[in-house]
């Protein structure tokens, strides 16, 4: 599976931004898209995910709870990312990922700044 990110870019604290993923290959129903994000000399942390394509099980990091949300067009085979009440904490780069039948596969990274 390929996957092309797009989004990201300079906004300042509280402000929103969007990413999104299209995925190109064979993704079965029971397959996860989700988003990663690696600060500056940080690890990498998963962000949020998608389980299963009908309508799907999400998870999000404690850190972005209630402001981010992930939503999956199964038509287009996409994931997305909308991120809302941005943080400076928030900043960093951020990779799209997807997993099935045990397999991962990564996305560039698409950088998000948040300014204080």
């Amino acid at each position: 599976v390929q996957l092309q990110a797009s989004g990201g870019g300079l906004v300042q604290a509280g402000g929103s931004l969007s990413l999104s993923c299209a995925a190109s290959g064979i993704l079965g129903s029971s397959s996860t898209l989700g988003w990663y994000r690696q600060a500056p000399e940080k690890q990498r942390e998963l962000v949020a995910r998608v389980v299963g394509t009908g309508p799907g099980f999400t998870d999000y990091a404690d850190s972005v709870q209630g402001r981010f949300t992930i939503s999956r067009d199964n038509a287009k085979n996409t994931v997305i990312l909308q991120m809302n009440n941005l943080k400076p904490e928030d900043t960093g780069l951020y990779f799209c990922w997807s997993l099935w039948r045990g397999h991962e596969d990564w996305g560039q990274g698409t950088l998000v700044t948040v300014s204080s």
